[in-house]
């Protein structure tokens, strides 16, 4: 074969490969929220084929048939107050939905939202066989329309917990010719996780999207042992306690909590005296989200006035010694 037809094959693919690569969008970070300070994610595209899951490290940050990526923000205070989700990419609205109640699905219980799984949320359009979803937005919030133009980072609505869903948090599905894509992993769907990986992340999200084994949902102090419903809502996190407090404990909830992790947490009187030291055994299981807390009943008639400190310690067995994960600090005004 000439020369001359090579080179001119090669000028003529050039341009269909640029076209087709222009088709694929570079993601934006789906939510206004600071990552890793005070939204996580929670949960990643399962690649377990069987009834377990595996996110795409093969970590287990993920659940059975799960098809996205769950940013979580900490507890209902932030629905509240409102945290802005964000259109990953440039594209045209092709669907909305409102009017969905925010309300965990463990109270309503899943029959109560068959067919409305997604909650409140907004489909989009990219071109090029390309689209993305996004779910579990607050009631009300939805403030784009179905063939709407958007551009990447133009705001879609809220953060809520609509629909199948069990903590406030944004679903993000991404698919290609309406099969799922893990964009950490793109832009084909992966066999199994572990695989090699092109994200579809732009460099900004993907900096800011860092995988993150475990770490810190929410944490305080509490004058009672706190419930999980009361966590969720965004409770027991008081800056201060009365003298008189019934109970002095402090609390922490954590995500990605590993088979064979324990937890350590101490308080500290404001004389510098360690009044709870408690360790929890090894972890015979992998906990989505884990609350543990120490503390202990008031005997004097009043706690000691001050400051007391709470720490919390995630650690590992790695190379036969307890390795810190991370670590909470914690404090509250005793008066």
């Amino acid at each position: 074969m000439p020369a001359w037809f090579l080179l001119l094959l090669a000028v003529l693919l050039l341009p269909l490969r640029t076209a087709e690569a222009q088709t694929q969008p570079a993601f934006d970070l789906p939510i206004s929220c600071e990552m890793g300070i005070v939204c996580v994610v929670q949960n990643y595209v399962d690649y377990d084929p069987g009834p377990g899951a595996a996110d795409y490290t093969c970590g287990l940050l993920a659940y059975n048939g799960h098809d996205g990526t769950d940013i979580r923000v900490p507890n209902m205070t932030y629905v509240a107050r409102g945290v802005p989700v964000l259109a990953a990419a440039a594209g045209r609205i092709a669907g909305t939905r409102d009017g969905v109640r925010d309300v965990s699905v463990r109270e309503t219980g899943k029959a109560a939202v068959q067919g409305i799984e997604c909650g409140n949320g907004v489909l989009i359009d990219h071109d090029g066989g390309w689209t993305t979803q996004y779910c579990h937005m607050r009631m009300g919030s939805v403030q784009v329309r179905t063939g709407q133009n958007v551009a990447a980072g133009e705001v879609l609505g809220l953060v809520g917990m609509s629909g199948n869903a069990e903590f406030p948090h944004v679903h993000l599905t991404v698919r290609f010719n309406n099969v799922a894509v893990d964009p950490f992993v793109g832009p084909l769907p992966a066999a199994a996780c572990g695989a090699p990986r092109a994200p579809l992340w732009s460099v900004t999200a993907q900096a800011k999207l860092a995988y993150t084994r475990a770490g810190l949902l929410n944490a305080g102090f509490a004058a009672a042992q706190p419930l999980t419903t009361e966590i969720l809502a965004g409770q027991h996190q008081e800056p201060t306690l009365a003298r008189d407090a019934a109970n002095l404990v402090f609390w922490v909830e954590a995500f990605g909590v590993g088979t064979g992790d324990r937890s350590r947490l101490t308080v500290t009187a404001p004389n510098g005296r360690v009044i709870a030291d408690s360790t929890t055994e090894p972890s015979t299981q992998h906990w989505a989200s884990r609350m543990v807390y120490a503390g202990l009943r008031r005997t004097d008639p009043q706690w000691m006035a001050g400051v007391y400190r709470g720490v919390y310690v995630l650690e590992r067995m790695v190379g036969g010694a307890w390795t810190p994960v991370f670590t909470v600090n914690r404090q509250v005004e005793v008066r």
